[in-house]
C-alpha cells in the first residue's frame, strides 16, 4: 500500500522590532514618522487608562476590571490596520483596540462602573457588545462576516479572543465555517499565556495556536505581541487578504499578562515572578520609544507631553463618566423578557 504524504504544514513566527529598538529594515511595514507617533500615543493612552481604571476600581468607583498592561502592541498594532467600515468583535480586554478606533473613553469607564449603557456603541461604529462569555463572540463575528457575503458588502470581520478561548467548541465551529466559506474573517488571538490561572500548555499540545487554522483550511500565523510593527503588518495582510476575497486568517499575537486576570484575581498564587520579570523586559511601549530615541523621535519632552495628554484626556473622561446619572432601576427589566410576569411587574414598578 502507498504510503502517500496527505499534507505538510509550516507556521512563521513574524518579528520586526527588537527588544533593543532595532528592527528588520527588509520586514518593517513603510510608516510615516507621524504614523508612528500614532501608534505610541496611543499605546500610551491605552496604558493610562488601565492604570486609572484599576486606581478606580481599588477606591470603589468601578467595579471588577481586567487589565491590558503588556498587550498594547497587539491591540493597537492590529487595530490601527482596520477601516472605519469593519466590524469589531472584541472580548472583555480590548480597551487599547476600542480607544484606537475612537470609542468614547467615558462610555468604556461607565460599562466598567457597573452600566451597561457604556456599551451601546454610537452612531457609525462598528463595535459590537465586549464578551464576556469566553469565545461565544467567534461564531458571532463568523455569522457577521457571512451576511456581509452575501451582500457583497466589502467590509471585513475581525474577532479578538484570548488563548483561552481556543479550548471552547464556539472557537472550532467558528473556524471551521470560516474556511469552508472562505470568509472575510480575520481572527486575532492575543496568546497572553495564561487562561486566568491555566497556563498555555495545560490547554493544549500544539506548537503553537496559529497551526489550529490548518486544520480548518486557512493560514495561522504567529507575530511577536509585544513587537507592534510585526502585529500591524500581519493584520494589515490579513485584513487586505480578506477584503480581496482571500478567505480568513488565523493571527496569534504571542505575548504576556503583566497583571493579574482582573481586580479580582491574585496572579501570585499560580505564576512565577521571574516570568513576570523576563517578560517586563519585553514590554512592547519600552521596545517602541528605544527605536524612536534612535531615531530621534523623543526629543523636547515629547514623551512628557504625550503622557501629560494623556493623563489629562482620561481625567476628563472620568469627569465624564462620573456626572452621567445613575440608570432607571426599571431599565434592567426592558428587553429581558418578552412578556413580564406578575413579580417581574412588581418589581419593575418598584413594588
Amino acid at each position: 500500500m502507498p504510503n502517500d504524504i496527505l499534507a505538510t504544514f509550516t507556521v512563521r513566527r513574524l518579528t520586526i522590532l527588537n527588544e533593543n529598538g532595532n528592527v528588520d529594515d527588509a520586514l518593517m511595514p513603510v510608516l510615516s514618522e507621524t504614523e508612528i507617533r500614532r501608534m505610541y500615543e496611543l499605546m500610551i493612552l491605552t496604558r493610562t487608562f488601565d492604570e486609572r481604571a484599576q486606581a478606580l476600581q481599588r477606591e470603589g468607583r468601578l467595579g471588577t476590571y481586567p487589565s491590558t498592561l503588556g498587550q498594547e502592541a497587539a491591540q493597537i498594532g492590529s487595530a490601527l490596520a482596520l477601516h472605519h467600515s469593519d466590524w469589531v468583535f472584541p472580548s472583555f480586554r480590548e480597551m487599547g483596540v476600542q480607544l484606537t478606533l475612537g470609542y468614547p473613553i467615558h462610555r468604556l469607564l461607565q460599562y466598567w462602573s457597573g452600566d451597561e449603557r457604556g456599551q451601546v456603541s454610537p452612531e457609525n461604529f462598528n463595535i459590537f457588545p465586549m464578551c464576556l462569555s469566553v469565545g461565544t463572540h467567534i461564531p458571532h463575528a463568523v455569522g457577521a462576516a457571512m451576511a456581509a457575503r452575501y451582500r457583497r458588502d466589502p467590509v471585513v470581520v475581525v474577532a479578538y479572543f484570548g488563548d483561552g478561548a481556543t479550548s471552547k467548541g464556539d472557537f472550532h465551529e467558528g473556524f471551521n465555517l470560516a474556511g469552508v466559506f472562505r470568509l472575510p474573517v480575520v481572527f486575532i488571538c492575543q496568546n497572553n499565556q495564561w487562561a486566568i490561572s491555566v497556563p498555555l500548555k495545560g490547554q493544549t499540545a500544539s506548537a503553537s495556536l496559529a497551526q489550529k487554522a490548518i486544520g480548518f483550511g486557512f493560514e495561522g500565523v504567529q507575530v511577536d505581541g509585544n513587537d507592534v510593527f510585526a502585529v500591524h503588518r500581519a493584520a494589515t495582510e490579513a485584513i487586505e487578504k480578506a477584503r480581496s476575497g482571500g478567505g480568513a486568517t488565523f493571527i496569534e499575537c504571542l505575548t504576556y499578562r503583566m497583571a493579574d486576570h482582573t481586580t479580582a484575581d491574585d496572579a501570585s498564587r499560580y505564576r512565577s515572578p521571574d516570568d513576570v520579570a523576563i517578560w517586563r523586559a519585553k514590554d512592547p511601549i519600552m521596545r517602541l520609544e528605544r527605536f524612536m530615541d534612535l531615531r530621534g523621535m523623543l526629543k523636547d519632552g515629547y514623551v512628557e507631553q504625550t503622557k501629560t495628554f494623556a493623563t489629562s484626556t482620561i481625567d476628563e473622561a472620568v469627569r465624564t463618566m462620573e456626572a452621567i446619572p445613575p440608570p432607571l432601576t426599571a431599565e434592567m427589566f426592558d428587553h429581558t423578557c418578552a412578556v413580564l410576569n406578575p413579580r417581574q411587574v412588581r418589581q419593575r414598578e418598584g413594588g
